[in-house]
Formats: structure tokens, sequence, C-alpha cells
């Protein structure tokens, strides 16, 4: 790998006002259900399932939390995280679905692999099942827009569509 395949050519970081909405209400809606918990009077089952409800509420909040912090890199080779862990190399990519009726996150893209990659998941960032490679949630719809396209036209570079002169 040279240097030239390792520069980034697009990020794609969490919009914080949209990244502390979706938190905020994972936090409001934990603490709903904790509250509806003790102060509901019936059966103990119900209550029961509403605490659980509400902490696991307040744990996915954190999780979003941990997660929107790191920011996605697009480079001539791969599709990473800040941190360095891959999602998919752009060899692996068979195309990139950004439509009105693809299955997508908020503001994202899905993108189609070639073989299965491992499952993961970072609220609000990416989640990966299978071949699907869904990037999006929290992040800003025009880079999210900007970093599908950059890949778009990697691919085609990769098959021959797309000359470099």
């Amino acid at each position: 790998m040279t240097e030239s395949d390792d520069r980034i050519l697009a990020v794609l970081p969490a919009s914080e006002p949209r990244r502390w909405a979706g938190i905020g209400m994972l936090v409001c809606l934990g603490l709903l259900l904790i509250w509806t918990a003790f102060a509901a009077v019936g059966a103990v089952v119900w209550q029961g399932v509403f605490l659980i409800c509400g902490v696991l509420a307040l744990w996915g909040a954190d999780a979003m939390r941990r997660a929107t912090s790191a920011v996605i890199e697009l480079t001539k080779t791969e599709l990473r995280t800040d941190a360095g862990a891959v999602l998919a190399r752009i060899e692996d990519v068979e195309g990139v679905e950004r439509g009105a009726f693809a299955f997508k996150p908020s503001q994202g893209f899905l993108v189609r692999l070639k073989t299965p990659g491992p499952r993961g998941w970072a609220p609000g960032l990416w989640w990966r099942a299978g071949t699907f490679l869904g990037i999006g949630g929290v992040v800003s719809g025009g880079q999210s827009k900007a970093m599908a396209e950059i890949l778009t036209a990697l691919i085609l570079e990769r098959d021959g569509h797309l000359s470099r002169d």
C-alpha cells in the first residue's frame, strides 16, 4: 500500500445536533420508563418490563454517545473508522445504494459487499449484517452523499468503467 492509497478522501463525522438529539431522546425514554415502573400500581410483571426497558434505553444512549464520537473515513482501499476498524475494503464492495427505497440508515447509504463480514453495530453511525453495511444515522446528509458518490467513483474506477486522465 502506498501513501496515496492511505490518503483520506472523505470523512463522515456525526452531526453534533443530531447526535445530542438522539442521545437526549434515548435518555428521556429511559427515564420515563423507569419512572413509570416505580409510579405504576399494578402487575409486578409490567413494572419489571418497564424497568428493564428503561435500563436498556439508558444503556443505548451511552452506547450511542460512545459510538458517535468516532468518524468514518474513506480511502482508496478501505472504509474505516478513525480508530482503525475496517468496515469494508473497496475491493469487496459490490455496490452502493442511496435511493429513497433502499434499506439504509437515515441520512446515509447502503454498501453491498461481495462477501459477508462479521456483524457489527455502532448506534447512530453504522451497522453491518452479512453482505450489507449501512452507513448513516446521526450524520450530515450532505457529507454522507459526498462519501457515497466518491465510493461509487472508486468502484467504477476499480471495475474499469471510469478512466483516470
